[in-house]
């Protein structure tokens, strides 16, 4: 069945629009984004080598460990064992070696991005973040206060908003969807019950499109959101099927084409290409309820700036030449020795206890090998992990890495200035995702509006987040400045917030 756009037609969105929007993100965009994926996950992947192979209970084959890397597509084919135009080994995607010259070799991975992202996102989010009204009226804003912080809560907490970090530090931006029941919203009793009929949901790049406005890049007129499931292997109902208390439709074998259409006026939901649920949404200020997040933003760009896409070059550069050095030590560990001239050598054995004769006086067996010192190679690989501090701005010291003399740390002021690359960086951020978040709280205000259940002004739906200090800070010297600021005058809820406490915490008065 085609789909059925009429509840579009004001925002310039059909059929067509919606299937080449799909095609468009399916082809060409999704490939990059699962490659970013990959280079931050690194999952493992089993490597099935036949017969006589590894997890085959008849030896070790000579292609090496059970399971590859996701960073492992990044060396070279001498490393690898990766000829040109070879076939999978087991029918894994390896290609078989040629010669001698593709044996697969000693393959080192050290994922530098990994650490580097999840600190990046603990300077972020590490400790909770506190929502503070500027609403002009002292009731209205400790209502709208504990109002935000329930569905920001039931939506997930300080999870969700890890979540969101991560999702945007990998792709380089990430979408948060407004789901509102409005049914149940008009049901609610209060403002906290109502607001248990709205929830707040991370998209995946990978599966949100933005369709947006021809004369302003910045203006998304319609959102698109789009997924296969296997129908048979997936027996819990999806969040909209939850939302709408309706039974999944099992089908054996078979895979579900989810696609979700919505934009200020209307949310459609299709399943294989079949309409299964629609509903007039209450316009919330016009705009579809999708808040846009740009990690690091990019002019005139709707994509942000990826953290991992800068690294991936200095990522494979790393695992190469720890991948070679794993081979050289390998090979130089144990001594080795060349014979010449000796008839008997071809396939006999050197060792201890073993006496070979020859009639060749120019006869000789020459001992070679052992570890030598290299420091070319670890210079190189030392400045490689410099460049990888350098390119993501988070040094070894910022996951409590010490790895050399940094000077007298003893004072938070020597500290900062040695993490100016991340605190700087965790700054910017803060100014898009912070935008995002208090969007995201006006959407929620407008909704709970435009359902007759708390009523606001557009103008009191402001909010101001007090961040928290990412580094660790003495309670004793919070404590003081905190008594400081109230005896200056400092209202002491603003004294409180920055110091982590709601006003809905348990005797926070």
């Amino acid at each position: 069945m085609a789909y059925r756009m009429d509840a579009f037609a004001d925002v310039g969105v059909d059929e067509a629009t919606v299937v080449r929007a799909i095609e468009v993100h399916t082809k060409t965009v999704v490939a990059r984004l699962e490659r970013l994926w990959a280079y931050y996950r690194n999952p493992l992947k089993a490597r099935n080598v036949g017969a006589g192979g590894a997890g085959s209970g008849g030896g070790w084959s000579r292609v090496g460990k059970w399971y590859s890397l996701a960073q492992e597509a990044g060396l070279p084919p001498r490393v690898t064992g990766c000829g040109a135009g070879g076939v999978g080994v087991g029918g894994t995607g390896w290609p078989l070696p040629e010669d001698r010259a593709f044996d697969r070799r000693e393959v080192v991975i050290e994922n530098d991005i990994a650490w580097r992202i999840q600190t990046m996102v603990d300077f972020m989010f590490g400790k909770p973040v506190t929502m503070v009204s500027t609403a002009r009226d002292e009731a209205l804003r400790r209502a709208i206060e504990r109002v935000l912080d329930d569905v920001w809560e039931r939506s997930g907490g300080i999870g969700l908003l890890q979540d969101m970090a991560l999702l945007g530090h990998v792709y380089g931006h990430v979408d948060l969807v407004l789901r509102v029941d409005w049914e149940a919203l008009a049901r609610g009793g209060n403002d906290l019950q109502a607001s248990a009929a709205i929830r707040i949901e991370v998209v995946e790049p990978r599966r949100g499109v933005a369709v947006l406005d021809e004369r302003d890049y910045r203006r998304i007129k319609a959102y698109i959101m789009h997924h296969e499931r296997d129908a048979a292997g997936a027996p819990e109902p999806t969040v909209i099927e939850r939302l709408l208390g309706r039974a999944r439709r099992t089908r054996e074998g078979k895979t579900r084409r989810i696609v979700e259409v919505l934009s200020a006026d209307a949310w459609q939901v299709y399943e294989d290409d079949e309409l299964v649920w629609e509903q007039r949404a209450r316009g919330i200020d016009g705009q579809p309820p999708v808040v846009h997040i740009q990690n690091i933003s990019q002019p005139f760009e709707y994509e942000g700036m990826s953290e991992v896409e800068a690294l991936i070059p200095l990522q494979d550069e790393l695992n190469t030449r720890l991948s070679d050095r794993a081979s050289r030590v390998t090979m130089q560990s144990f001594k080795m020795y060349l014979a010449k001239g000796l008839d008997a050598a071809p396939g006999k054995s050197v060792g201890p206890g073993q006496v070979w004769w020859s009639d060749n006086p120019d006869a000789e067996v020459t001992e070679f090998g052992g570890d030598g010192n290299s420091p070319s190679e670890e210079s190189h690989i030392r400045e490689v992990r410099q460049a990888l501090d350098k390119a993501s701005g988070v040094p070894p010291l910022a996951s409590g890495v010490v790895q050399a003399k940094i000077g007298n740390l003893s004072s938070a002021n020597a500290l900062k200035i040695t993490l100016m690359g991340i605190l700087s960086k965790t700054a910017r951020k803060r100014v898009m995702y912070g935008g995002g978040m208090a969007r995201m709280s006006a959407l929620v205000l407008g909704a709970l509006d435009a359902a007759g259940v708390f009523k606001t002004d557009p103008v009191d739906r402001g909010i101001r987040l007090n961040w928290p200090d990412p580094l660790p800070a003495d309670e004793r010297d919070q404590v003081f400045a905190a008594e400081a600021k109230v005896r200056l005058g400092v209202p002491v809820e603003r004294v409180l917030a920055e110091l982590g406490y709601a006003p809905t915490d348990p005797g926070v008065t």
